[in-house]
Formats: structure tokens, sequence, C-alpha cells
């Protein structure tokens, strides 16, 4: 089996990219930084998974689009794409710099709407096949200095529904993974416990999960939270 993962040399992407390739999938990987992805295809090694690499940065169409067909030469078929990828500015909407809030929807929004489609048509010919997007929290609730993001994640969870709406139809599933506070650089020279965190294992571990779930049944989201934070 043949699956992408996008944002995979760190944190959650990283995770999901080792345990997808330590249960039998083959890998399409993409990143902005090149050593990155070099590091991650050398630790992936022990699994004999076949892994395809490319530098992209997802905040460009042209180059999210130029992946895509990349991977579509090199794998005839994509049974899971997961939609990793994303940024976060703090600040407050009325005071941000216009390019903070475009920076983010061009990421968090754009890019899967993009890679949904192009890998969402592939699979509705294949009769076949699983999106996940990882979302936030914040897809729910306004994150306090977060604006753009809050707005940039309640969007993609729409669209999340959106896809799982048309693609059901063609026996595609389409899952939205909701994080709390997940331990990734983003919390780097934190004070707070690490075992507090939401760990980024976990939701490695919950995709694992669903896809191992019954050809009928369809995982519309999941919530993953710190027990106490």
């Amino acid at each position: 089996m043949n699956a992408i993962v996008t944002g995979a040399t760190r944190g959650i992407g990283k995770a999901i990219a080792v345990k997808l390739a330590e249960t039998g999938y083959n890998l399409a990987l993409c990143s902005r930084n090149a050593d990155e992805l070099e590091q991650v295809t050398e630790e992936l090694q022990h699994t004999n998974a076949r892994i395809f690499t490319y530098q992209a940065d997802c905040s460009i169409k042209t180059e999210v689009y130029a992946f895509c067909n990349a991977v579509q030469q090199e794998f005839e078929s994509i049974d899971v794409l997961v939609n990793n990828a994303g940024i976060y500015f703090p600040g407050l909407l009325l005071d941000e710099a216009d390019d903070q809030f475009e920076k983010q929807i061009n990421l968090n929004l754009n890019a899967v709407y993009y890679l949904s489609k192009f890998f969402g048509k592939m699979m509705r010919e294949q009769q076949k096949g699983h999106i996940f997007n990882i979302c936030s929290i914040a897809s729910k609730q306004i994150v306090e200095n977060a604006g753009s993001y809050s707005v940039t994640k309640a969007a993609l969870l729409s669209l999340n529904h959106v896809f799982r709406e048309e693609l059901s139809k063609y026996n595609v599933k389409v899952t939205a993974i909701l994080p709390g506070s997940t331990l990734t650089s983003s919390w780097e020279g934190t004070t707070i416990p690490h075992e507090r965190f939401v760990q980024p294992d976990d939701i490695a571990k919950t995709i694992h999960t669903i896809l191992n779930l019954s050809s009928g049944v369809n995982v519309d989201e999941v919530t993953i939270k710190p027990l106490q934070f």
C-alpha cells in the first residue's frame, strides 16, 4: 500500500510516517527541508519500505502540484493521504500583518484543497482510499492569541466535511484529526512537563487504528486533548 504524508520530517508528520512505514506502507514524503527528508529516509531504512521524497513548500501552489505530479509518476495508486503540513503564527487579527493571515491560509487550507482534489480524484477512480486532515482543537474553538490560525483550522474542518461527503459515494474515507496541545517543536523551551502533552505518536497510533477498522465504517473526526493542561 502507498501513503502520502506532507510535512513529514518533524513532529506529528514524522511520527505518522514512521508508523505507516513500520506497518507496511510505501511512502511519498514532502518537506521544505531536503536535509531533513534525507535524515527521515535513513531512519526508515529498517522498515524496508519504499520511500519517495520531494522537497516542496506546500504554501506555494505550483510546488504542491509539482509534488502531486511527481508522486503520481512514482506510484500507480494512493491508499492514504495525510495532510499534515501546517503553520502557526501567534497574534491578534486586528494587529497582525496581512501576510500573516495569507501565509496560514496558503499552507493550512489551500494546500489541503489542492492535494485532496488531486489524490481524491485518483481515489474516486480506484473506488478506495483514505484522506486524513490534521486539523486542531482550534477548528472548533477560538484559541487565545491565534486568530488567523483558528480561522484557517475552522475552514479546514469544513473542507474535510465537504470532501468526506463527496467521496463517500465512491468508497473513499475522509477523517479529521483534531489535536490539542501536542509536544512538537512549537513548544520548544516550555517548562510544562512533556508527559502532560499529547505525544505525536498518539496521533500516529490513532490513524493506524482507524486504518484497520472495517471497510464499511468511517471515523468522521477525532479530538485528542491532554488529560490535564
